[in-house]
C-alpha cells in the first residue's frame, strides 16, 4: 500500500468487507462482536442505539468511502451488538437475567479481555454512547477516546421516560407494529428524511423499517427497559481525560442531552459539532458531515486517512482543507473547537 513516499493509496478492493462474528459467552449470557480489519491495528469499538445493530446504525458511515478510507486504515473494527440485537439473534428467556446499564457497560471489559485488547477507541450512538461514556467512567485505563453520536448522560427526564414506557408497552402488547416502528423512526432520523404528505421518506428510513423487523421484541424491551433505567453519569464525565468528539442532529430528540454532556467534560479534551438538518443518527442520515472532525480528532492520535483514495480523492487530510479556526493551541495538539456543520440537505 505504501511507497516512498509520504502518500499512501489505497484500494477498497484489497480490504475486505467480510466480517467476522464472535459469540462470546461471559458471566451474564452471551455478546455478538462482528469483527473488520486486521486485528494488529488498534482497536475501535462500536456499539449502536436501542433496536439497532451495527448493520443498521453504521453501515451508512462505514461504507461512506472516505470514512471506510479513515477508519479500516488505522483501525481493527469490532461491532458490539446488545444482548439479543445481532442478526438470528435466539430470543431472551423471561427467566435470563435482566441486564443494567452497568451489566453493560462490564460485558465491554470482557469482550476487550476475550479479544486480549488494552485500551481501545470507542464510537457510539445515544443509548449506545451512554453505555461507551459508562465504561469510560468506570474504566478509564481501557478507553483511548471516544466519538459519540446524539449521546445520552443525564438520567431520563419525565418526557423521555414516558415516551420509552409507551414504546415499551407497543412492544409489549403488539411487537414491531407500524406504531412501534414510528416511535423508533423519529428518534432516529429527522424529519427531512422521515417524509410527509407531500415528500416520501427516504431510503435509509425505508431500510430501517425492515431491519427492525429481524429484532426478537423481548430483547429490544430489555435493552429500552435498561437505558430507561439509567443513571445520572454526569459527575463522572466531570473526571474523563480521554478526548472526546460529539456529533449531534439539530433536530435530535437528545440535541439538549448532547449540549448538557458537552459542557461538563473537559473543553481542553472535548469538541461538539452540531449538524444541521439532521436526527440523531447522523451515522446513516448525513455520514459526510463527520468526516473531517473525525479526520483532525484522530489526528491527534497520529491517525489519518491515506492521501490518495482512487474512489474518491476528495477531502485529503491537508490544512488546507479545513478552516484554520478549528485549531487552537491547547494540549490536544490538533484539537477541534465546539463548532456548528452548516450542511444543505439538497447534498
Amino acid at each position: 500500500m505504501a511507497d516512498s513516499s509520504d502518500s499512501v493509496s489505497v484500494d477498497m478492493e484489497t480490504m475486505s468487507l467480510d466480517g467476522k462474528e464472535h459469540l462470546i459467552k461471559i458471566g451474564c449470557g452471551s455478546v455478538s462482536v462482528v469483527v473488520f480489519g486486521d486485528p494488529d491495528k488498534p482497536a475501535l469499538v462500536t456499539y449502536p442505539d436501542v433496536a439497532l445493530n451495527y448493520m443498521s446504525c453504521f453501515q451508512g458511515l462505514f461504507i461512506y468511502p472516505e470514512a471506510f478510507s479513515l477508519l479500516l486504515h488505522n483501525f481493527c473494527i469490532y461491532h458490539i451488538s446488545p444482548p439479543g440485537h445481532e442478526l438470528g439473534a435466539a430470543i431472551i428467556k423471561p427467566d435470563d437475567p435482566v441486564l443494567s446499564v452497568d451489566d453493560l457497560a462490564d460485558q465491554i471489559v470482557e469482550v476487550l479481555n476475550y479479544f486480549g485488547l488494552g485500551a481501545v477507541m470507542c464510537m457510539g450512538v445515544t443509548a449506545g454512547a451512554y453505555i461507551l461514556s459508562l465504561f469510560a467512567i468506570k474504566y478509564p485505563q481501557r478507553v483511548l477516546g471516544l466519538i459519540l453520536i446524539s449521546p445520552l448522560c443525564k438520567a431520563p427526564s419525565w418526557t423521555e421516560w414516558l415516551y420509552n414506557k409507551a414504546m415499551s408497552n407497543c412492544l409489549y402488547f403488539y411487537g414491531m407494529c407500524s406504531l412501534t416502528k414510528e416511535l423508533l423512526v423519529m428518534r432516529y432520523f429527522g424529519k427531512e428524511v422521515r417524509g410527509n404528505s407531500q415528500v416520501p421518506e427516504s431510503d435509509i428510513v425505508q431500510a430501517c423499517r425492515r431491519l427492525l423487523d429481524e429484532r426478537p421484541i423481548p430483547n429490544v424491551l430489555q435493552f429500552l427497559e435498561a437505558i430507561n433505567g439509567r443513571p445520572d453519569i454526569t459527575e463522572g464525565l466531570k473526571k474523563l481525560q480521554c478526548r472526546s468528539l460529539i456529533f449531534v442532529g439539530e433536530n435530535s430528540p437528545f440535541h439538549d442531552d448532547a449540549l448538557h454532556m458537552t459542557s461538563n467534560l473537559d473543553r481542553r479534551y472535548s469538541a461538539l459539532v452540531e449538524v444541521q438538518a439532521c436526527g440523531s443518527l447522523v451515522t446513516e442520515e448525513q455520514p459526510h458531515a463527520m468526516l473531517i472532525p473525525m479526520e483532525y480528532f484522530l489526528a491527534g492520535y497520529g491517525f489519518y486517512r491515506p492521501s490518495q483514495f482512487n474512489v474518491s480523492p476528495r477531502s485529503p487530510l491537508s490544512p488546507t482543507s479545513i478552516s484554520p479556526e478549528l485549531f487552537s493551541p491547547e494540549s490536544m495538539g490538533l484539537k477541534l473547537k465546539p463548532i456548528k456543520t452548516r450542511i444543505s440537505v439538497d447534498i
